[in-house]
């Protein structure tokens, strides 16, 4: 009978256990997505020279904080990686990250797409807009006009200048796509990463690398300093599509705040100033809701990087 006491007594403190736990799940999954700022902070990475797209940005502080009725807070960070993992520890509400970037902080649970951004479309030869808004991009390869570099067969043993890991267009696509092709650029090329596809672009120009890895069509952000750069600087190859940045936020955020600041970035970037303000900091055009699922092909790209870097 005791034997029998004690397994009953065992069983019903596993049972204790279990229901415990499930509760103090449930609680806690309740609570991951109950966060309504009382103060936002929006984090950006540069595409550019950091110390432009900070003053371009600044202006989004007072437009969302109208909008929402609470302080906001922007802030430049150094790469996504950093965003990520400001997300991730709670001190970063809003972060605009590309493919890569929310993919690798939805993976961690730092992070939900909020929204996707819209971009014109690009015309080839030649890097020109069209009037086409759309959700996705391609990357491209740059070199110099003239260099005997003409196909990326011959990228092996070059010197190329790349974004961070995180990056679709200054690394992941380029990378993997050549990968597909039989080029293992991380054994077989010398990658040098660099902050800014305006950067980038100089690279190439001024002969520090052969070639760059950047967004179609990266040349246009220093056009401005070099009129010509459409002739000096040639494209070589184009990646296949790329989904468009993404505005994510915090993964514990709640529904209803959600709602409310997306529908606040989306009548920012309608509004003449909004508009205007988002196409100088990385050529938005307007944003659009977006599924999770619609950011599988980085996930496969993101595979095949990983495989590569183990046999590096």
């Amino acid at each position: 009978m005791k034997k029998l006491k004690k397994v009953l007594l065992g069983l019903l403190s596993i049972i204790m256990a279990i229901s415990l736990a499930a509760c103090s799940k449930s609680s806690s999954s309740k609570q991951k997505k109950d966060y309504t700022p009382k103060s936002l902070t929006v984090a950006f990475v540069p595409s550019q020279a950091a110390n432009k797209l900070e003053a371009r940005a600044k202006p989004m502080e007072k437009m969302l904080s109208k909008k929402l009725g609470i302080p906001v807070h922007v802030t430049m960070s150094i790469d996504y990686t950093t965003v990520v993992e400001a997300m991730k520890s709670r001190k970063v509400d809003v972060g605009f990250l590309p493919p890569d970037g929310y993919v690798l902080a939805h993976k961690q649970g730092a992070a939900d797409v909020l929204l996707q951004a819209l971009r014109f479309g690009i015309k080839q030869p030649g890097g020109q807009n069209t009037k086409d808004l759309v959700d996705s991009y391609r990357a491209e390869i740059l070199v110099k006009k003239g260099s005997k570099i003409k196909s990326w067969k011959q990228l092996k043993g070059k010197k190329i200048a790349v974004q961070t890991p995180t990056s679709s267009a200054g690394y992941v696509f380029p990378v993997a796509e050549l990968e597909e092709k039989g080029l293992n650029v991380l054994k077989d090329s010398k990658l040098v990463t660099v902050t800014g596809h305006d950067q980038a672009v100089l690279d190439v120009l001024n002969g520090d690398t052969d070639a760059a890895f950047v967004f179609e069509d990266a040349r246009n952000l220093v056009k401005g300093d070099v009129p010509d750069i459409m002739k000096r600087v040639v494209p070589i190859y184009f990646t296949k599509p790329i989904p468009n940045d993404t505005i994510s936020v915090r993964s514990d955020m709640s529904p209803a705040f959600k709602k409310k600041l997306a529908k606040a970035f989306i009548e920012i970037g309608k509004s003449k100033e909004g508009h205007e303000m988002i196409a100088s900091l990385y050529t938005h055009q307007g944003y659009v809701p977006v599924k999770d699922s619609d950011f599988n092909v980085v996930r496969k790209y993101d595979k095949i990087i990983e495989k590569e870097e183990d046999n590096k």
